[in-house]
């Protein structure tokens, strides 16, 4: 074909295609144009979505009539003039693309008015097709409406995840945003009902609350760290508050929400040998850096960042970290084990272990119906007779490591994962359970409450359903938490808020095993949680109830996940090992 210049719809479509992603894309325009106009209270209406209504009304500065035309034109700002603002940009918005990119692709309207101006103005744009300017009443501020996201972009509609997904996204925007300018009031209703609400209040702890619950917002550290005209602060979790991922941490440099991999490892970084492989902190980090220091002309959803000294600003957040969790919670001195036997410190069962046991009238949680307690299979009985491909009759010979059990069989030596095994007769004794709809529940003497930032109730009330299926009983109980009434009896001695975390949080093992069965892959989850960690010392009656009880297994070898609970040595091996039969 031959060079043409393209048509104007085509060129605002490829622009809309760099800066309106999604709708979560679209809310986030908006609301950078709300901040920046000043607004001190913002309202967001999301209908299917995003993809039927966007609407967005604050009561910022508003835009005068004159200059209507001009705002949903390319490159069109107020907020520079030369190529040389670009390196001292203080505003959120700059590039002059948004409005005109966003009313290319749905059907747009502005409902403005100027402060101090008697009357408003109205303009509507289909498809980037601007009709003419109108009067229009309405208070101060500016509202701002898109309709039918994409409907002349089909193709886009089908790269947009599912509704619940694009929902979560808008939640975990917004969220952010209401941390970052707390003296802001935001209100955000998802098809007519309020997923987030701020007081506007200028305290940031209470939005914390809000979106984590009371508990966990009391425990985040305060992080205040001045560098040479470079200042950070905001909240960074204790070492015992982790995360399964780095969701939860969260940068923002000059009001500006910023997706940073060296910023988010320099911040992981400051708890180096304070956390576990594989936990991950919660943290909101609030930078603020002089402008020019900053490229903020990056990418044109302005999401990424660059820093004229990188290295002074990872060093601020690495130094900033480390030093606010060495003033709240010292490092912890590390000693040899102490090392007992069973019969020097005696220990008592815990109810989880004791699942194919009568549970004790001592023990017993109250209320706990009698139909759901199982006879036991002392240890010592006459053996179980097992089906066929089980695992054979084992020996106890003790705990390695505090995370392995040795175990002798007729054909070698077994090393058992405890905490694999044991999430592997937790999973098996709860979907017997609820394959024979016979699932004996324990009410809580005082209801859990859990929180969940709004993005992630969003994922967790789709598992309502699953959860109550295997023994939980859950109720809303406000915008984004729930309220847990009782839970399996199986799983007594477990923390409900706990359980229903692991729910939300990215998943570190392989779940293809369980990927067409929602209740199995609920309660793996849950039970894994249940289950005895690595590193947890033993008693010898629990090393035997353990080994007992995955011996009755139905896939003994196994996690529910699909990770080994057992490595098998037979005996030919170690007599090759020790020179016994030939060479290795």
């Amino acid at each position: 074909m031959p060079i043409q210049i393209l048509s104007d719809d085509v060129a605002s479509q490829i622009a809309a295609g760099e800066v309106v992603e999604r709708p979560a894309s679209v809310v986030k325009e908006l609301l950078e144009n709300s901040l920046d106009a000043g607004a001190r209270s913002i309202n967001i209406r999301i209908e299917g979505a995003g993809q039927r209504l966007i609407e967005v009304s604050d009561d910022g500065d508003g835009i005068s009539q004159g200059e209507l035309t001009l705002a949903v034109a390319r490159h069109a700002t107020s907020k520079l003039r030369t190529a040389e603002d670009l390196f001292h940009i203080t505003t959120l918005g700059f590039r002059g693309e948004a409005l005109a990119s966003i009313a290319s692709v749905s059907r747009f309207s502005i409902t403005t008015r100027r402060t101090g101006a008697e009357v408003g103005s109205h303009i509507r744009v289909e498809g980037g097709a601007a009709r003419p300017v109108e009067g229009a009443g309405g208070p101060e501020g500016t509202e701002v409406r898109v309709e039918d996201l994409f409907f002349n972009v089909p193709a886009r509609l089908k790269f947009l995840k599912h509704d619940s997904t694009e929902r979560g996204q808008i939640d975990g925007l917004v969220t952010r945003y209401a941390l970052a300018y707390p003296q802001v009031r935001f209100q955000l209703w998802q098809d007519n009902r309020a997923t987030l609400k701020t007081s506007g209040n200028g305290d940031r702890r209470e939005i914390l609350a809000q979106l984590y619950g009371i508990e966990i917002a009391r425990q985040l550290l305060e992080v205040n760290s001045d560098e040479d005209g470079r200042h950070m602060n905001g909240f960074i979790s204790p070492v015992a508050l982790t995360r399964s991922n780095r969701r939860d941490i969260t940068f923002f440099i000059n009001g500006r929400w910023v997706q940073s991999v060296p910023l988010t490892t320099a911040l992981v970084q400051a708890y180096h040998t304070l956390l576990m492989v594989g936990r991950f902190p919660l943290a909101v980090v609030f930078l603020n850096l002089p402008p020019e220091e900053v490229d903020v002309n990056v990418h044109p959803a302005k999401a990424e960042v660059r820093f004229r000294e990188p290295e002074r600003i990872f060093s601020l957040v690495q130094r900033g970290t480390r030093r606010a969790l060495l003033a709240y919670s010292p490092v912890p001195s590390i000693g040899l084990p102490q090392w007992q036997t069973a019969a020097a410190q005696p220990r008592v069962i815990d109810p989880a272990w004791d699942m194919a046991a009568d549970l004790k009238s001592d023990s017993r949680p109250a209320e706990l119906p009698e139909e759901a307690l199982v006879p036991s299979e002392t240890v010592g009985a006459a053996p179980v007779e097992l089906p066929s491909g089980q695992l054979p009759l084992l020996r106890l010979i003790g705990q390695v490591g505090l995370s392995y059990l040795v175990a002798e069989g007729p054909d070698g030596l077994y090393l058992i994962d405890q905490h694999a095994a044991h999430e592997r007769v937790l999973f098996e004794r709860l979907m017997k359970q609820v394959a024979g709809k016979s699932i004996p529940a324990q009410a809580l003497i005082e209801p859990a409450v859990v929180t969940f930032p709004p993005q992630q109730a969003g994922l967790f009330s789709h598992q309502m359903d699953a959860l109550e299926h295997i023994g939980f009983q859950i109720e809303p109980f406000g915008p984004a938490s729930f309220r847990v009434r009782a839970i399996p009896a199986l799983l007594v001695s477990m923390d409900p808020a706990a359980a229903l975390r692991v729910l939300v949080e990215d998943f570190e093992e392989d779940e293809n095993p369980l990927r067409s069965e929602i209740e199995g892959r609920v309660a793996a989850r849950v039970c894994k949680r249940a289950a005895v960690k690595a590193g947890q010392a033993m008693s010898i009656e629990e090393q035997k109830k353990l080994v007992a009880d995955l011996e009755t297994c139905q896939s003994p070898r196994t996690c529910p996940h699909g990770r080994p609970t057992m490595i098998h040595l037979s005996v030919d091996l170690l007599e090759r090992q020790f020179g016994r039969r030939g060479s290795r």
